[in-house]
């Protein structure tokens, strides 16, 4: 992706998030999910500055095992020095997209967190690699399997790790919903549904083919396709698909604006889900077995997880209503301890180019190839 077309788009506004506003404070002294304080916190660079990077830098402030120690950004001068008063930032340490590799030479940045329009990802994992630095990107991985290879083998080349961003994978919550389906409260799981859907304005970077590199899939479709992915442990064998843009006009003009998908799993459980960009609708997966059955609704947004069911022993339900960016958090702290104690990511790359892979079968069912 162009540098400078980039960094003119990125003048819109970001997805707005649901977290309110907050400033981070003292430094916590013991992490809110409850993981062992390090002995050595990690430092994280954000790459990108918008909404999603603002929040993974509160999520820091609210662990002892992380710090927000570099920036980069392609309006280091405007969007920079607030978050170096916050988190005492040096001017040494913020980067701009010509610059990005002399991070290397900033021993206070350990990893960096990329959460750049997706078809930046591939690159910026890749000089990251070559800096000796960590990565934590954001999902979707890249715009085409071939780009989540090339990521995948830089950071096995230089010897540094790669999680993907899959903050569900964290949350005790959803852990919690994933145990019940698997272990046989619902009986032998038969299929899935799910969908997320929600409207998105003209001129937003994620409506720019070049930017996103597709079109809601790649944003919202992603969380029930890995979430059925990963409470059925095994990958789709079989796809169906359809793509329509029915809202004519400049605002569709580069990506589809909905997709419905079905997939079949080799054990013959079925799914079906979608997304759109243009429809007002739920966020939601449903989990069906034998006997009983797991409803999550709303199921991805920042806060608000609630699920209710029916189980072999009675009704079940809960909530996680926390406020706060606590599923970065979890998040932070995760890489945070695969970094110090050399220890792989539940997330590792190799997770969002599976995602990948099912995303590319998902447009050719469509006859819409994007790679």
């Amino acid at each position: 992706m162009d540098r400078r077309a980039f960094s003119k788009l990125s003048a819109f506004t970001l997805v707005a998030s649901r977290l309110p506003a907050q400033t981070p404070s003292h430094p916590a002294q013991q992490s809110p999910t409850g993981a062992p304080t390090l002995a050595k916190p990690v430092g994280y660079c954000p790459v990108g500055l918008g909404t999603i990077s603002d929040i993974f830098m509160r999520a820091c402030a609210e662990t002892p095992n992380a710090r927000v120690t570099g920036l980069v950004s392609g309006h280091a001068q405007e969007k920079a020095p607030r978050y170096q008063r916050e988190f005492n930032i040096p001017n040494s340490s913020v980067y701009n997209y010509e610059d990005y590799d002399k991070i290397r030479d900033n021993p206070a940045i350990d990893a960096v967190y990329i959460g750049l329009p997706n078809s930046m990802h591939c690159e910026y994992t890749v000089r990251a690699a070559e800096a000796g630095k960590h990565v934590l990107c954001e999902k979707p991985m890249a715009i085409s399997s071939a780009e989540c290879r090339k990521m995948i083998d830089a950071c096995r080349s230089h010897n540094v790790k790669l999680m993907i961003a899959y903050r569900i994978h964290y949350d005790p919550t959803w852990q919690h919903i994933r145990d019940l389906a698997r272990n046989g409260s619902i009986g032998e799981i038969q299929g899935f549904q799910g969908g997320f859907y929600g409207n998105k304005r003209e001129g937003e970077w994620r409506l720019d083919r070049k930017l996103a590199g597709g079109g809601s899939l790649l944003d919202l479709g992603i969380y029930p396709l890995n979430t059925i992915r990963w409470i059925a442990g095994e990958e789709p064998s079989t796809y169906a698909a359809q793509v329509s843009t029915k809202l004519k006009g400049p605002r569709f003009a580069s990506v589809e604006e909905s997709v419905e998908f079905n997939f079949k799993f080799p054990s013959g459980t079925l799914a079906s889900s979608g997304s759109s960009y243009g429809e007002a609708g739920p966020a939601y997966v449903n989990i069906c077995g034998t006997d009983g059955y797991i409803q999550v609704q709303p199921a991805f947004f920042y806060n608000g997880l609630k699920f209710t069911g029916q189980t072999k022993n009675g009704p079940v339900n809960g909530a996680n209503d926390t406020q706060g960016p606590y599923q970065f958090v979890y998040e932070a702290d995760h890489f945070a301890a695969c970094i110090r104690n050399n220890t792989t990511p539940l997330t590792p790359g190799e997770e969002g180019l599976a995602d990948m892979l099912a995303m590319e079968a998902i447009y050719r069912a469509a006859g819409a190839p994007i790679a």
